[in-house]
């Protein structure tokens, strides 16, 4: 069974079990959110961690539609606090509705997480809930890191990188550990696929800083140069300032200590990056992080089908344009 196959069983069950009921304002956000896209990746990956760890994989799609909830959950909240207009490249949920419907529906849809939980017998549930409240809490910390950093100008990059290890790849890593869980797989291999996710996750996102800064519009699908001209304290913001001279510091500082929305800006502090070899510094650590998660996989006792299929995922998101 590929991927497609999956994600459309994955579709199929999602649409049966979030229906708009009453309250509709309270329902009707939530079905909106879900079904306007996305890539599905983390519930994709609770079931193939469930069929690889020699689980029924039907079994994992509970789990799998509430890591999808609790995922889109914290857009919708992080859209509230963002104030952003545009989600997937639909109107967001507060501004389509309100701000009130934006938060009660974000709420509904986090009890619903655990509502789904209860699919399970009594260990199990306790084993996943155990697993997924931590994660819960690291994302909303994870969260908290990322608002801070916007007001603070001595984030160091150990610290970048506890936020986005909680902002992204432990909810990556939960879910595969979920599948695993499911499956009755053995503690130490849950364990295993959890840090094989973590760090994949961990370089997904730097994938994600460089191809802001130097990806293809067309592909990437947003504005190239976005955390630039929003002054986002990026990896390749943050390595430039271990290594860049004081006189080419005053000129990057210069631009960040501004609310400029240009090329101009973009076209400066991309040419500061390339002149410091800022981007072949990242592809070093996405690769360093990349390799740590193809060892912790190897580790584990799935059978080399298994083990090709999610070293090929690795290298799909290492490669990724998107």
């Amino acid at each position: 069974m590929n991927l497609a196959a999956y994600k459309e069983e994955f579709l199929a069950y999602l649409e049966k079990e979030i229906q708009v009921k009453e309250p509709k304002n309270l329902y009707e956000p939530i079905q909106y959110i879900l079904q306007i896209g996305g890539k599905r990746l983390r519930p994709l990956l609770t079931l193939v961690s469930c069929h690889f760890f020699y689980g029924q994989y039907k079994d994992a799609l509970p789990a799998a539609l509430a890591i999808e909830v609790f995922h889109n959950f914290t857009l919708v909240h992080d859209d509230i606090m963002d104030e952003a207009p545009i989600r997937r490249g639909k109107t967001t949920v507060h501004k389509k509705w309100d701000l009130n419907r934006g938060i009660l529906s974000g709420d509904a849809m986090m009890l619903m997480t655990n509502q789904l939980m209860e699919h399970y017998e009594p260990k199990k549930f306790k084993n996943l809930m155990v697993l997924f409240n931590k994660t819960a809490l690291e994302v909303c910390e994870g969260q908290q890191y990322d608002v801070d950093f916007e007001s603070r100008d001595d984030v160091s990059i150990p610290e970048y990188l506890k936020m986005i290890t909680y902002k992204t790849a432990v909810l990556v890593a939960c879910s595969l550990k979920m599948g695993a869980i499911i499956a009755n797989a053995e503690v130490k291999d849950a364990n295993l696929i959890y840090d094989y996710g973590l760090q994949l996750g961990i370089a997904f996102q730097l994938q994600d800083d460089f191809l802001d800064t130097f990806g293809d519009a067309v592909t990437f699908g947003k504005q190239i140069g976005g955390d630039i001209l929003e002054n986002k304290k990026t990896y390749l913001y943050l390595k430039l300032l271990e290594v860049i001279s004081d006189d080419d510091k005053l000129i990057l500082l210069n631009w960040f200590n501004t609310k400029e929305k240009s090329v101009d800006k973009i076209q400066a502090v991309t040419n500061l990056y390339k002149k410091y070899g800022i981007p072949e510094m990242i592809k070093q650590e996405i690769d360093i992080y990349t390799q740590l998660s193809y060892k912790s996989l190897e580790n584990t006792s799935m059978n080399d089908k298994g083990k090709g299929f999610f070293k090929q995922l690795g290298n799909d998101l290492l490669n990724r344009t998107v």
